[in-house]
């Protein structure tokens, strides 16, 4: 994949259009999510889109939580979504807003409705609701309660806010038109009876508003001037604007709709990443397998990759499965670019260099990043005793192995050419040890006598090595559509997803990586160390991503 222009926004184009026209003097855009899980790689398109376009046209976009389901929401939820935000590299304007700010204001507006006879208390249960509501293709029918007298209902009402009415037997509905093709304006439901605790308010409330009621009109408040939401809500825009229309709000906000981020060998579905998380598939939210932007962090993917991906898929109102290789490849080339290099041995085989001095240290200089003098230099200790991979080495070549093999010579990485003269095996036959001898006029130059050396590996020095665990992540799924159909998504988690490699041995100065940060381990992909230790104490390093697309070289993308 190479570099691609930035590609077309109907959204840029809209809100050109609007400053032109003077139909706006500024740009206001929110991010209103709901406080009932973990954000993921789907939100992240909306962060981005959202704040992205504020800041470009000059603007302001705003946080605002959703917070109108108590039985669901959490500050845990919260927090991590401020986190997420920041993380992300945006800043709201002003303070964090809530839809709880307006429950006052909204109860009021709901009044107003209800006076004006655009709302009544409806008793009917929530299965003859639904038997009432219609189907699309027959009409709905009117609820019984439809012409309850405006003082009744204000009422009624009020006692459904003061707990007095148990849940599920009254609910206010907007009147609108229960013959309507539209599903969105039969009698909407307003507000609903809960007896639960909410997480800013208390016990203060016992009816919360839906969401069609609430957001629109909070958008009217924060003066946004584009309510930006994802194609699923191109229904509810005619009740959205019904609303507008109806009640006394400061402002009239639009809204647009974009095609969601549906993204292959990934689940969005906050249901099913809970399922994933309650029934133990993972470890948790922020596991590096989840498409959970903390899982996504964890596993070392920068705010920088997600951003260049969410641009990179553009901005359209046609539904698509984006293909997971074209965000992996975003995440490949900003790292390539901006991780430093290190080394680190997966899978050990210790190395003596019998013509090395005993006892003789060695620090050998050499560049963090190949093409990024910014990044500086880092220091490598050589002595007699090194690590390589297992992998690294074989008895006898075959026509394409070109690294360490008996009798042959390979270039350790920005080291010495060193030759496989022995090895040494254990009890049970298992090689535990080569026996080499390096040229120590090898460093930086090729032999002097023309010897052709075509392999490079990577190595360790021994004496100085940090200890750590590796653990190699992969996709989640092994299908590109796992829920698909009528298919179970659990049959097609990929049992290969996650290999953890203890005893790895790394460059000592990874041990003062910062949490979080990433390196390029050459020959092996990108690497992060995670913020908690292995069970044994010792460093740990996720892997990011593999150096190559070994999917789709498989044939398996």
């Amino acid at each position: 994949m190479t570099d691609a222009p930035k590609p077309s926004n109907f959204l840029r184009t809209i809100i050109r259009d609007d400053l032109a026209a003077g139909r706006v003097s500024g740009v206001v855009t929110r991010f209103p999510p709901e406080p009932n899980g973990y954000l993921h790689i789907g939100h992240a398109k909306s962060i981005c889109v959202n704040f992205g376009l504020a800041q470009e046209f000059g603007g302001v976009c705003n946080l605002r939580f959703d917070d109108t389901n108590p039985s669901t929401e959490d500050v845990e939820y919260v927090d991590s979504i401020i986190r997420d935000v920041s993380w992300l590299g945006y800043a709201w304007d002003g303070e964090v807003r809530y839809a709880s700010d307006y429950f006052e204001t909204l109860y009021g507006w709901a009044q107003h409705l209800v006076r004006e006879g655009l709302a009544y208390v409806c008793e009917l249960g929530p299965e003859d609701m639904r038997q009432y509501r219609g189907t699309l293709t027959e009409p709905g029918r009117n609820s019984p309660w439809r012409e309850r007298p405006a003082p009744e209902s204000l009422e009624l009402l009020a006692r459904m806010r003061q707990g007095a009415i148990e849940e599920g037997r009254m609910t206010l509905r907007a009147r609108i038109d229960m013959g309507s093709p539209n599903l969105n304006l039969r009698d909407p439901v307003l507000y609903r009876v809960k007896h639960a605790h909410h997480h800013r308010t208390g016990n203060a409330w016992h009816i919360y508003p839906s969401y069609d009621f609430a957001h629109g009109q909070e958008d009217a408040i924060e003066h946004v001037t584009h309510s930006i939401c994802t194609l699923e809500f191109e229904d509810h825009r005619p009740l959205y604007e019904w609303f507008i229309a109806n009640l006394p709000v400061p402002s009239r906000p639009r809204q647009y709709e974009f095609a969601r981020l549906n993204l292959s060998y990934t689940i969005t579905s906050k249901r099913k990443l809970r399922q994933l998380v309650e029934e133990g598939h993972v470890q948790g939210w922020d596991d590096p397998r989840m498409p959970t932007i903390s899982g996504l962090r964890r596993r070392g993917v920068s705010p920088g990759s997600i951003r260049d991906f969410v641009e990179r898929t553009g901005v359209s109102r046609s539904d698509g499965l984006v293909d997971l290789g074209m965000f992996e490849y975003c995440i490949r080339d900003d790292l390539d670019k901006n991780a430093p290099r290190a080394m680190c041995v997966l899978r050990p085989l210790k190395v003596t260099l019998t013509n090395y001095p005993e006892g003789q240290h060695n620090e050998l200089l050499v560049m963090a990043h190949p093409q990024r003098l910014d990044l500086g230099q880092r220091v490598l200790p050589f002595s007699r005793e090194l690590w390589i991979d297992r992998e690294d080495f074989r008895m006898e070549a075959s026509k394409d192995y070109k690294r360490l093999v008996l009798g042959a010579e390979v270039r350790l990485r920005n080291a010495y050419v060193i030759r496989a003269d022995e090895v040494v095996r254990d009890a049970a036959g298992e090689i535990v040890e080569l026996r080499c001898s390096y040229d120590p006029d090898t460093l930086g130059k090729n032999p002097a006598d023309g010897r052709k050396v075509k392999g490079v590996i990577h190595w360790v020095e021994a004496s100085r090595a940090l200890d750590c665990e590796v653990r190699l992540y992969d996709r989640l799924f092994r299908d590109a559509q796992p829920d698909a159909g009528e298919r179970n998504f659990l049959d097609n988690l990929n049992p290969d997803s996650l290999q953890v490699l203890a005893g790895c041995k790394a460059e000592r100065s990874l041990a003062d990586a910062a949490l979080g940060q990433t390196f390029q381990f050459e020959r092996e992909g990108y690497f992060c160390r995670d913020p908690e230790p292995a069970a044994n104490g010792q460093v740990v390093f996720n892997r990011t991503i593999g150096l190559r697309d070994v999917w789709s070289e498989a044939g398996k993308g």
